[in-house]
């Protein structure tokens, strides 16, 4: 569910609900930009790095939930600085940002749930009282928009993710605007295989920068309450066929409950060339034995060079799913890092 759509439910649920958002994080801070929490009277959800400073935070959100005199769209910012006036030691400093929403928007933000392609959608707000968000995709732009805003968004590659959270100071005299993706970036993964293995792999990637496809050709071996995922389950399994169906540009983790089906299922993946990573569970005697009989298949050597196996860190060891799990999803973040490391520094266009 994107974050608009999460917020109408807290208002159906509350009244009222103040959204608080990082929307400048300067030096040593707790969370990064684009961190939020929904505050109420009756609950908080999420986080931006607790302390003082969240408590601060919550305590101004919680006044404004009970002030609420019916302005639609409220906003303000506020600056803290995480020194001794906080007696927190980070000593960098932040800008929150606290929005505001009662019953007059719930009904425009629970619209939100209609967008499609969210992976390319901002949210675009100017930092003022009164003026509803707006959404733009990746590459186009409206006339109306202040020129520094409708160039970022027109420039963004259109091959590339939405821009992560970002604050655009407006021209003198005009507000600034903050910029936010409409779903938090999540790196789609295939998951083969529901054993314990990868049961517990699915456990330790809840809530990380994952959208997972999970597939398993066995009736009945996905657990109970995992319908969070997306599953494709046929016990004729095709590889090839199956390739067709699933993200680009996907990783890649095989550990099905038969060797010949993962032979297939690299087989498959190193064909076809279009994904980041393709980890496969085992030995480096698994790892030999596959490369021989993927050459055979008539497999380059470059396409061979992409099979990871053993999946996992070095150095940790322990063959107890939770071990394996824990060590794989390390190791998918560090992928995953690398990755928004890269669009940060050769996609990002320039304003």
């Amino acid at each position: 569910m994107n974050w608009p759509a999460r917020i109408a439910e807290a208002v159906a649920r509350q009244g009222a609900v103040v959204r608080v958002t990082v929307i400048r994080a300067e030096g040593s801070t707790p969370r990064e930009v684009g961190a939020a929490m929904l505050v109420g009277l009756d609950g908080i959800e999420d986080s931006i790095g607790g302390g003082a400073l969240e408590h601060q935070a919550i305590a101004h959100a919680r006044m404004l939930v009970a002030m609420a005199d019916g302005t639609p769209w409220y906003r303000e910012c506020r600056d803290f600085a995480l020194g001794p006036s906080l007696g927190q030691c980070c000593g960098g400093g932040v800008r929150l940002l606290f929005e505001r929403f009662a019953q007059t928007e719930r009904v425009a933000l629970a619209d939100f749930h209609r967008t499609v392609d969210v992976s390319r959608i901002v949210v675009l707000r100017p930092l003022v009282t009164g003026i509803p968000p707006q959404t733009a995709s990746c590459g186009g732009a409206e006339a109306n928009w202040p020129a520094s805003l409708s160039r970022f968004i027109r420039n963004w590659p259109a091959h590339s993710y939405a821009p992560a959270a970002t604050l655009l100071p407006g021209r003198k005299g005009e507000p600034d605007w903050f910029i936010e993706p409409l779903m938090p970036r999540a790196f789609p993964l295939v998951l083969y295989g529901a054993g314990h293995v990868g049961r517990a792999l699915a456990r330790a990637l809840e809530g990380l920068p994952f959208r997972i496809t999970w597939v398993d050709a066995r009736p009945g071996m996905f657990p109970e309450g995992a319908a969070r995922h997306c599953y494709l389950c046929d016990q004729e399994m095709d590889p090839a066929a199956l390739m067709k169906t699933l993200p680009q540009d996907a990783i890649h983790l095989v550990m099905t409950h038969s060797h010949p089906l993962d032979l297939a299922i690299c087989h498959a993946v190193l064909r076809e060339d279009d994904f980041r990573f393709l980890g496969l569970i085992g030995s480096k005697t698994k790892r030999a034995r596959f490369l021989k009989r993927l050459r055979a298949l008539g497999l380059a050597e470059a396409q061979l060079s992409r099979l990871v196996c053993p999946i996992g860190l070095p150095g940790i060891e322990g063959k107890q799913p939770a071990i394996i799990a824990a060590s794989v999803a390390a190791q998918l973040l560090l992928i995953a890092s690398t990755a928004e490391d890269a669009a940060a520094s050769e996609q990002a266009p320039h304003s």
